[in-house]
């Protein structure tokens, strides 16, 4: 007996995982629940659905301010990128209009065969004279003196008037100097026609050519170059093109209204035409220079 009941926890833990076993093999076979179990169920689904909602909906509530956040770096960096973008594309359009230009002045130097061409960048001009001069970056030091044509891709701008080892001044042709002059010809079909540049018109934006013979035909539309005559400008020059032509005041010669080839407002890259010889007294007419032509034309 004693041993009986010894035994008995041990016999009472194996009825118990008889009976575990018997109701798990009950519970999993395919029946329809009982009362209590389905009040079991549905107790704990509503507690569950109670507590699921609003986990879901901060779950949902954190998940969107993440996102939010998400947004608004996303944001930052785009208009970061799109700034970048922005300086970049105007970088682009510089470079692309500054190519441009380059290449319009290689290919005047290839027919620059009367000079030798210094490229030069305009580096300062004075609000005050902007019509007139301007300051450029070569000077004596590669090459540069005093009178020294001065040109763009486009044609003629005007003349070197001052230097100093590293920069040197021009003045442009629209200056409201009255004696500087420029020798040049219009040329067309039938014959050339001699006259002077001698002023600028600041209503009209345009040159005045003066001093043609009056028994030349001169028309609008007609280009102008420089004559080579003076000793300053090289030959061949584009000056501009003629858009009027009329009588002196005295009616002796004639007068033409020349729209300039080049922008003189908006100028940067420059050629400065380097000749064997040049005038050496500022005068493209009075010529001290033997070995040069003169035609009383351009002075300064």
């Amino acid at each position: 007996m004693p041993q009986f009941f010894s035994n008995k926890r041990l016999i009472l833990l194996l009825v118990g995982v008889i009976l575990l076993v018997a109701l798990i093999s009950f519970t999993l076979r395919d029946r329809q629940a009982s009362l209590p179990e389905q009040i079991i169920k549905d107790t704990v689904g509503f507690g569950q659905s109670i507590v699921a909602k609003p986990a879901s909906y901060i779950t949902g509530l954190v998940n969107n301010v993440d996102d939010l956040m998400n947004t608004y770096e996303e944001n930052k960096r785009l208009k970061s990128r799109l700034e970048e973008f922005g300086t970049l594309q105007a970088k682009v359009n510089e470079l692309k209009v500054e190519n441009d230009k380059l290449k319009d002045l290689v290919d005047k130097k290839d027919d620059l065969r009367n000079f030798n061409p210094i490229q030069a960048n305009v580096i300062a001009r004075n609000p005050d004279q902007w019509e007139e001069k301007l300051n450029l970056n070569e000077g004596s030091m590669n090459g540069v003196k005093v009178n020294m044509a001065v040109l763009t891709s486009k044609g003629l701008i005007g003349k070197i008037v001052q230097t100093t080892p590293y920069t040197s001044q021009v003045e442009l042709l629209s200056t409201n100097n009255t004696n500087y002059r420029v020798s040049a010809v219009i040329a067309n079909k039938k014959t050339e026609a001699f006259g002077l540049i001698e002023g600028f018109d600041p209503k009209r934006s345009e040159l005045v050519l003066k001093r043609i013979d009056s028994s030349l035909a001169v028309k609008k539309g007609d280009k102008v170059t420089t004559s080579g005559l003076g000793g300053i400008f090289p030959k061949g020059i584009l000056i501009g093109e003629v858009t009027k032509v009329s009588t002196d005041d005295y009616g002796l010669t004639k007068l033409a209204y020349v729209k300039p080839a080049a922008d003189f407002s908006m100028l940067d890259h420059v050629v400065i035409a380097k000749r064997q010889s040049i005038a050496i007294d500022g005068s493209d007419g009075a010529n001290t220079d033997k070995s040069t032509k003169t035609d009383g034309g351009d002075q300064k």
